[in-house]
């Protein structure tokens, strides 16, 4: 019985060890599906660390999730711009907080809203959540409330606390700052600073400032009562350290001659002659929002010679408090560092300074619609999606937690705590996001040719609310509203056309008419070509082709076959490629993974091979990632003299004669292909050693489709795709079946794909009927 008794005590901690807490939508990490199992997750088992943690009150982060649990907290004295607007009027900034927290960093968040404004009282609340959070994040409290709840919360918490509105835009400013200094050849301790604003972040920001160097006789402040000199009655502590002798200051005279301007303060506060009386190489920092000091055109139309960085996501240099706050508790939780200290926040803005001025991910330049930014005048801090923030500022805050004493737990080996932070989000979460970002920029007609299906319905809703795509529905009209109705999903201004209807006979005489000069002498007469429209995979795809639509999504209840043959015969291969092909996207921990060719072409000749590793080339460029290809095969760079091996060994240099710059090798396994340390010690020659392979192209289509299937449904990665390759113009072809999910990230594929080719092709005018007239009036 006491041998019983002890394994079941053992059950019930291993149960409960928090290993790496549940997720934000409350998926617990330990099955409770038997009576075993509750046993174990409440009584009796739960008695168990109960006990542990009376014995020891520090196993509370062993035992529970004490320790990836963050509470927001505010009372909502100073939401946003809006001001004092009361706690339950801010709980949506602080659930949005929440959810970022969550994105970019995997903590857990429960944001809290105190209807309490007296600081002390404020303080007692907060204290006495300790037992539940592993730190606490201050949030939209009024100045100068905010900096003694801080400062007393820090004082008697042994958890990391900071008011982020302080010092999250303090950090991100400050790192932007010592790039810009660096770019325009200024040293921060000679620096003159303008600051207009005087309020906790504005206060924060120059205290930062300092921290680095930057010398307090060269600060000229103003808040609403104007400028911060020594004559004035009002001013706090810290303000007097700012205090200039003269009272007569207005920022038109301070700002002759002044290297740095850095508002927090009101929008349009600084004209054009201002920006042009500052100092050689000025670096302006207009950060009010939503309208900033001076706006980025009126700037940098005054002075083409400016580093300008404003708080705004459609300018360049968006001092964006994300950038900071996820990693800077995600360092602090790691360590459970007893609180937050100017060695962390130091830290974090030196990692951010020096993150961008290394290469910038592919996937950050999809995400902007660019194909090339780097550390320069309009980049010098990071972008919010970039994938490499996580394991550079957490690990960065960590060390200088340990490093200052404030720390409670060591990290042994820090490149093995780095691959950890990877893993929690995966890059596939970015790339989605990346593509999403790109599609909204500009979206796009997305004909949906199976109306009549409820995924499919719910997915053109999500598309059309969320800005990705205007959806336009092929049916019957009656059928997909009762579809719709019966699924409560909401398709206002979503245009629905019934290619069979009496309205579009007009359409299809058209239609048919461009289809049967395609294919006259191919199996159709007139007639035929006229009747073939009522089908809507014609009808759609005959949209794209005259430019009434931009991209078609088929294929949910058709074969693939029957899905793509209408898209053949009327729009046709890109010139020069003799066979499409099929690629899917599969979103993976290690990244995104492409694969080809798994849909098409059954057993690929080596030209034919080479032919499809170019389009898949091709098409990753298209999503601005670099692609890295390893030819597969059971054979490594010739240990088989098969057909098949030799097959692709062909193929490769079929590769590198048309495209030397393209990065392939091949034949080879596919676990070599993942092995660099393998693929070095006995393949040193090859051009994979040092590269991280994204593509694998397969030599036949049972390998690649088998492959597909198995890391799909076995290994637990999402798939996008097929994506068609080859087709002239945007049409893509759902699998059998698909999720909701699959249907959004596959349209969104297609919207990104259109975006892309209508650089290259010219779109015939839309048809301006009722329904498009609705469209383009959404749209605008």
């Amino acid at each position: 019985m006491a041998k019983q008794n002890d394994l079941r005590r053992e059950q019930a901690l291993e149960y409960h060890s928090s290993g790496r807490p549940g997720k934000i939508e409350v998926i617990p990490t330990k099955e409770s599906k038997t009576q075993r199992d509750l046993s174990l997750a409440y009584s009796p088992g739960v008695a168990e660390p109960c006990k542990e943690i009376a014995n020891n009150p520090e196993d509370v982060y062993k035992y529970t999730a004490k320790g990836n649990l963050v509470a927001v907290i505010s009372n909502g004295t100073a939401v946003l711009g809006l001001g004092d607007i009361g706690p339950e009027a801010g709980k949506p900034v602080m659930e949005g907080k929440g959810v970022l927290f969550k994105i970019f960093a995997d903590i857990d968040v429960f944001d809290i809203e105190i209807n309490e404004k007296d600081p002390e009282k404020f303080v007692q609340i907060v204290k006495a959540l300790e037992p539940t959070f592993g730190g606490i994040n201050l949030e939209d409290i009024k100045a100068p409330e905010c900096f003694y709840i801080e400062r007393e919360l820090k004082k008697q918490m042994k958890i990391p606390v900071m008011h982020d509105d302080q010092h999250g835009t303090a950090i991100i400013s400050a790192a932007a700052l010592l790039n810009a200094l660096e770019l325009q050849k200024k040293k921060i301790e000679k620096a003159r600073f303008v600051v207009n604003g005087a309020g906790a972040a504005a206060m924060a920001c120059i205290e930062l400032y300092v921290a680095l160097g930057a010398k307090y006789e060269n600060f000229i402040l103003f808040d609403k009562s104007g400028a911060i000199h020594q004559g004035r009655n009002d001013l706090s502590e810290t303000k007097k350290k700012y205090a200039v002798k003269k009272s007569d200051w207005t920022l038109e005279t301070a700002m002759k001659d002044a290297d740095v301007f850095v508002g927090l303060s009101v929008g349009n506060v600084i004209t054009q002659d201002m920006i042009k009386a500052m100092a050689k190489n000025p670096i302006v920092f207009a950060m009010a929002n939503p309208d900033p000091e001076i706006g980025y055109e009126a700037a940098t139309e005054a002075r083409k010679d400016i580093i300008m960085a404003t708080g705004r996501t459609d300018y360049p240099n968006q001092v964006n408090n994300v950038l900071g706050f996820p990693y800077i508790f995600r360092g602090a939780l790691d360590v459970r560092a007893t609180q937050i200290n100017e060695a962390m926040k130091l830290a974090a803005v030196k990692a951010l300074a020096e993150l961008a001025r290394k290469p910038v991910p592919d996937m950050v330049n999809l995400a902007y619609n660019q194909t090339h930014m780097s550390f320069g005048p309009e980049y010098i801090i990071p972008k919010p999606v970039d994938p490499r923030l996580l394991s550079t500022v957490a690990p960065a805050v960590a060390k200088a937690a340990v490093e200052s004493g404030v720390a409670q737990k060591k990290i042994a080996n820090w490149e093995a705590y780095e691959l950890e932070l990877n893993k929690r989000l995966g890059l596939d979460n970015q790339l989605v996001r990346a593509i999403g970002n790109k599609a909204k920029k500009d979206p796009r007609r997305l004909v949906f040719a199976e109306a009549d299906n409820h995924k499919i319905l719910k997915a053109a809703s999500i598309l059309y609310d969320d800005g990705i795509a205007y959806p336009i529905l092929l049916g019957n009209g009656e059928k997909i509203k009762k579809i719709a109705e019966a699924h409560d999903i909401d398709l206002a201004d979503i245009p629905i056309i019934d290619p069979r209807s009496d309205e579009m006979e007009k359409k299809r005489e058209e239609y048919g008419e461009i289809f049967f000069n395609k294919r006259q002498r191919k199996g159709y007469n007139k007639y035929e070509s006229l009747k073939v429209m009522k089908d809507r995979n014609h009808f759609g795809c005959m949209m794209v082709e005259t430019g009434d639509a931009d991209a078609m999504l088929s294929g949910l209840t058709k074969n693939y076959a029957e899905a793509i043959r209408p898209a053949l015969h009327i729009i046709g291969t890109e010139e020069g490629v003799k066979k499409i092909a099929g690629m899917y996207l599969l979103l993976t921990k290690k990244g995104p993974l492409f694969l080809a060719d798994t849909t098409v072409n059954f057993n690929p000749t080596a030209e034919e091979l080479a032919d499809i590793t170019l389009m898949v080339a091709k098409e990753v460029r298209n999503f601005n990632i670099t692609p890295r290809i390893a030819m597969l095969s059971y054979s490594n760079f010739g240990s088989s003299d098969s057909p098949e091996a030799r097959l692709v060994a062909e193929a490769t240099r079929l590769l590198k004669q048309r495209n030397p710059s393209l990065i392939v090798d091949g034949e080879m396994q596919a676990s070599l292909a993942f092995n660099k340390e393998i693929l070095r010690d006995n393949y040193p020659f090859s051009e994979l050693v040092d590269e991280d392979v994204n593509v694998l192209i397969f030599p036949n289509l049972t390998a690649g489709n088998v492959t597909y299937n198995l890391l799909k449904e076995v290994g637990g990665a999402d798939a996008i795709g097929p994506i068609l390759l080859g087709i002239k113009k945007p049409v893509h072809v759902l699998q059998l079946g698909s999720a909701v999910r699959s249907i959004v990230n596959m349209a969104t594929v297609a919207v990104v794909d259109a975006q892309i080719r209508c650089r290259n092709h010219v779109v015939a005018p839309v048809e301006q009927s009722s329904w498009w007239k609705r469209l383009k009036k959404k749209k605008k």
